[in-house]
């Protein structure tokens, strides 16, 4: 049997992929490298970067996985290629992520988890907080990355 947290986190990370894919589609590189001239606005590029990588990373923590390495400096510094290498790139960690979410060993959701980040502190969560903030983190930079589409749209 499914955990039902494991598909509810499955069905909403698949939402915010959807978003994230039509935040990215058929644009020029001009638009999703563009920032909203916000303080600390970030590009359509740089959303989508940064909330693969950090749902991965989230996921792999919330069920116990080994967490891959991650650049997350280098996530706020991308430049788009083009859209389709972003939907790519999307659907590549789309798959890890799924990867993660289908797992079959049952997970003890008070577990606390532990990694080291990049700059070697070491950061506690339990698995349910770690699977929590994953969809949360990633819905969040989804809708922001969409906003961002709308903005460039509207500014153009």
């Amino acid at each position: 049997m499914t955990d039902p947290l494991l598909a509810a986190a499955r069905t909403l990370c698949d939402d915010a992929f959807e978003v994230l894919r039509g935040a990215v589609s058929d644009l020029p590189v001009e638009a999703l490298d563009w920032r909203p001239r916000f303080d600390d606005a970030n590009s359509i590029a740089v959303l989508a970067t940064h909330a693969m990588h950090a749902t991965r990373l989230l996921l792999h923590i919330a069920v116990g996985l080994p967490v891959p390495e991650r650049d997350r400096e280098g996530e706020f510094a991308t430049h788009a290629v083009d859209s389709d290498a972003m939907t790519d790139m999307i659907d590549g960690l789309a798959d890890h992520c799924h990867a993660a979410l289908d797992t079959s060993e049952p997970i003890d959701w008070g577990t606390v988890r532990e990694f080291r980040r990049a700059d070697g502190t070491v950061r506690e969560m339990t698995a349910a907080f770690a699977l929590v903030h994953a969809v949360d983190h990633l819905r969040g930079h989804a809708d922001e990355a969409a906003l961002t589409r709308h903005l460039w749209e509207a500014s153009a």
